[in-house]
């Protein structure tokens, strides 16, 4: 459930960070659909790695 909560608080956060710069007509501080893409590969891989040290390391 903490996954969720935070999960959340990371969008609401970024959703308020692009009404700001929406506000003040900027651009959004994001980068293109590959980078997001290539991000969530890193996050997704460092879990899976996290997962795999638990599961050989179990006593």
């Amino acid at each position: 459930m903490t996954f969720l909560k935070d999960a959340g608080m990371a969008l609401i956060g970024g959703w308020i960070i692009g009404v700001v710069f929406g506000w003040f007509k900027l651009p959004a501080p994001v980068p293109p659909l590959m980078g997001l893409i290539g991000a969530a590969g890193v996050v997704l891989g460092g879990y899976c790695y996290s997962l795999l040290v638990q599961l050989f390391t179990k006593p």
